[in-house]
């Protein structure tokens, strides 16, 4: 039977954690752990009468990524960590592996943080969750280090190249991004979970925009 590696495990159980948690207190979750626009915002009364409000907190930018919206929204982000996690550390390592999920995280909720706040998706404030830039992320470095990989979809059944199958879909999001903003899709956010996960890896490459950091490069 194939053993997950630890980290890829440890991300698994944790949205599980995270996902019942939020179920038991799903307003908490929202309020405070969901990734909210820089700024206050009234969005109605609390207990007592007074108005309330929400807005950005620093830890944030790493905590939406464990709430989902769905138990859907949940599973499909669990499939790709359980079908591309596991590759990518057993290449990279724990450590490494951690560190660029993280990075992905983190860069994604950043852009959407942009997206949001400037107003400029037209759909008001709200707040975003789930992992999905971590994972554009993964399936980034997934292609890069195994392009020629088969991935089978879903919908539609049918087998396509790893680095195919992250152009097209890559495409699809900025297309979505930009024509389709009022989907209720963090679709930039995707984009910046791929973007800084790109950026990560031409980093410990030594490639451009960075310098070169010695003579050995790394997948």
């Amino acid at each position: 039977m194939y053993a997950l590696p630890p980290v890829t495990k440890a991300l698994l159980i944790a949205l599980a954690v995270a996902y019942f948690a939020q179920l038991l207190a799903p307003d908490i979750a929202i309020f405070y752990f969901a990734l909210w626009p820089l700024g206050e915002h009234v969005i109605g009364n609390g207990p007592d009468g007074l108005p309330f409000s929400v807005g950005f907190l620093p830890w944030q930018i790493l905590s939406y990524g464990l709430l989902h919206g769905s138990f859907g929204h949940l599973f499909f982000n669990a499939l790709a960590i359980f079908m591309f996690g596991g590759s990518l550390e057993q290449t990279w390592g724990s450590r490494r592996f951690l560190t660029y999920f993280v990075v992905c995280v983190a860069g994604a909720g950043l852009i959407q943080l942009v997206v949001v706040t400037s107003g400029i998706t037209g759909q008001g404030i709200y707040p975003t969750v789930g992992a999905s830039g971590g994972i554009f992320g993964l399936l980034l470095a997934y292609a890069m280090l195994f392009p020629n990989r088969q991935i089978m979809l879903l919908i539609p059944p049918i087998p396509m190249k790893a680095r195919t199958f992250v152009i097209v879909f890559g495409a699809i999001e900025l297309l979505m991004g930009v024509f389709n903003t009022a989907s209720g899709v963090a679709h930039f956010a995707h984009l910046g979970g791929m973007l800084f996960g790109w950026l990560v890896i031409r980093y410990w490459r030594g490639q451009p925009p960075f310098r070169p950091r010695g003579p050995r490069l790394v997948r």
